[in-house]
């Protein structure tokens, strides 16, 4: 069984011992979702470490986006509490790169593949996407690799 997975059901156990009741009902969500990936398709199987943390960036940009919309409609309860869901499943991740790396990171990769304009972007999306492996969402990688190749 992956490690990423023991550790979440383990954690889960702890909460639940604490009474923390916003942990236990995030993991739980959490390990709900990995679970039904697992049973997805024509076939059952174990995620790996890295579907499981697949299905970790998935879930915290969900609960980013429920914050988002939830403050925009006035319901700051409701966004702080996605929020805080969010900060439970990001503990999870591995950290994210800052600007100036992502930046540096994208150069080298243009340099590399000799991208000239716009018309490279795909090629240089490919390779970034690669090298950042989950630690930059897509958006922020496009939005820098647009930057610079624009």
């Amino acid at each position: 069984m992956p490690d990423l997975k023991d550790q979440l059901r383990a954690d889960l156990t702890t909460a639940m011992k604490s009474r923390d009741e916003l942990r236990t009902a995030t993991l739980r969500m959490v390990l709900t979702a990995v679970t039904a990936e697992e049973v997805a398709g024509k076939e059952a199987r174990e995620l790996t470490d890295d579907e499981v943390q697949a299905v970790l960036r998935r879930e915290a940009k969900k609960r980013r986006e429920a914050a988002e919309a939830f403050a925009a409609a006035g319901r700051s309860e409701q966004a702080e509490r996605e929020r805080a869901e969010g900060e439970v499943v990001g503990g999870y991740l591995p950290a994210q790169l800052e600007d100036a790396d992502l930046a540096a990171l994208v150069a080298d990769v243009i340099t590399r593949t000799g991208a000239a304009g716009m018309k490279d972007m795909g090629r240089v999306m490919g390779a970034v996407q690669g090298e950042v492996a989950g630690r930059a969402e897509g958006g922020r990688v496009a939005a820098e690799v647009r930057r610079q190749l624009g």
